[in-house]
């Protein structure tokens, strides 16, 4: 029997389960009256359910849910441990992970999204113009540079990795070898804006034009004029070269040869040995409430409580498909929409009002931009080992919520 079968079978078989709803406002936002009625106590049993049964078969050690409805969460859940090892221990809504590649979205685009509302950076700048040896894409006699637009939307023909990341941290390779290996050596698959394939090194090449732009380093810049800005207490990167405090609830991820899993250092391999742990392709670390928080500033045209990071038409802009890209690319702005990694939307979710985005560790979040709702997964499965496929989880999560949306 397979996942799926055995979870439709106990959700329609289970004579009893205990399950709750507390609905909670964030700091940031108005409080509201009667959340507990918001949200249908059918959806929080399937939900709980569904939670509980990916536990039990050891697909994850656990994980905490928000859903989000305008500017509200109206509900918000732990399940499960935060660790197994080197010990059990509980999980919790404060619990902070390691978003792995939702730092695309939530940091790097946000970055990118702000210097072209400044107009410092253009979508259809060629990378060459700030990376002078970025090659361009060759075939015959076709040449074609690549672009702002190519890399955001993943149509750049870019490689996905690294290759062989551990054998280049023994050799010495840093940030500055890194983007050199990727300006000169990578190769370009396919010419530009006409496919779809995801890269890392998209984003770690955006990283680097926000850096000579800014001055600053991104993990620098995106806490001064994003999560701070939006007032998200526990959102961060932590590279390498700063102390992850003891008191922090971080989640583990992967068992490392020493018997122990890494806690605040990203597992991302090219992101922490060869970036530092300052990347533009992972690195970011939070929790359910600030990402519920930046959900609704994204959700609001850019801003909440006052406190704003884009404008609306830049959200617009960064939340639209690309019209001069090739239909099937199906992707936004450093978002997803209908490529075929858009499959956490599940079967109800409208993709063309929707943006979402996963985290190799575990993480996603889908936004529906009309009825203005959020759902946020975060659990760390590659805790202890990296096994398991969160597929149905995530698709099967939006089925469910889907139930409280009304469509238009």
């Amino acid at each position: 029997m397979n996942m799926n079968e055995w979870y439709r079978g106990w959700i329609f078989g289970l004579l009893f389960i205990v399950c709750s709803c507390k609905g909670v406002s964030s700091e940031a936002v108005d409080n509201r009256e009667g959340i507990e009625s918001q949200i249908d106590t059918l959806i929080v049993y399937q939900i709980d359910t569904l939670v509980n049964s990916t536990i039990s078969h050891g697909i994850i050690p656990g994980a905490v849910i928000s859903i989000v409805q305008d500017s509200t969460i109206v509900f918000s859940k732990a399940y499960g441990n935060r660790s197994l090892v080197p010990e059990p221990t509980m999980m919790t809504e404060n619990t902070i992970f390691d978003l792995a590649s939702l730092s695309k979205c939530i940091a790097t685009t946000l970055a990118v999204m702000q210097l072209i509302e400044k107009k410092e950076l253009a979508l259809d700048d060629k990378v060459n113009q700030y990376i002078p040896n970025f090659k361009s894409w060759v075939k015959g006699d076709s040449v074609q540079d690549i672009t702002i637009q190519d890399l955001l939307t993943h149509s750049s023909g870019l490689e996905p990795y690294i290759r062989n990341v551990k054998s280049l941290y023994r050799k010495g390779c840093d940030s500055d070898s890194l983007m050199h290996i990727i300006a000169t050596k990578s190769h370009r698959n396919f010419r530009p804006g006409t496919k779809f394939s995801y890269s890392c090194l998209n984003f770690i090449t955006l990283q680097n034009i926000v850096e000579r732009l800014t001055g600053e380093r991104l993990c620098d810049y995106v806490q001064k004029n994003i999560f701070d800005t939006l007032g998200l207490t526990h959102t961060c990167y932590f590279p390498n070269d700063v102390e992850v405090p003891d008191s922090l609830e971080i989640a583990p991820t992967e068992v490392q040869p020493d018997s122990m899993p890494l806690i605040g250092r990203t597992h991302d391999p090219l992101a922490r040995l060869l970036n530092g742990g300052n990347s533009g392709n992972a690195g970011v670390f939070s929790d359910v409430r600030d990402l519920s928080v930046l959900c609704m500033a994204i959700m609001n045209g850019g801003a909440i409580n006052g406190r704003r990071i884009l404008k609306k038409e830049t959200v617009e802009l960064m939340t639209r498909i690309p019209e001069s890209n090739a239909p099937t690319v199906g992707r936004a702005l450093g978002w997803d929409v209908s490529s075929s990694h858009a499959f956490i939307l599940g079967d109800c979710f409208p993709s063309h009002k929707c943006i979402c985005h996963t985290g190799y560790t575990g993480t996603s979040i889908i936004m529906d931009l009309e009825a203005h709702v959020a759902v946020i997964l975060l659990t760390n499965r590659v805790h202890p080992k990296d096994k398991g496929s969160l597929k149905f989880l995530r698709s099967e999560l939006s089925n469910i919520v889907s139930q409280m949306v009304h469509f238009k």
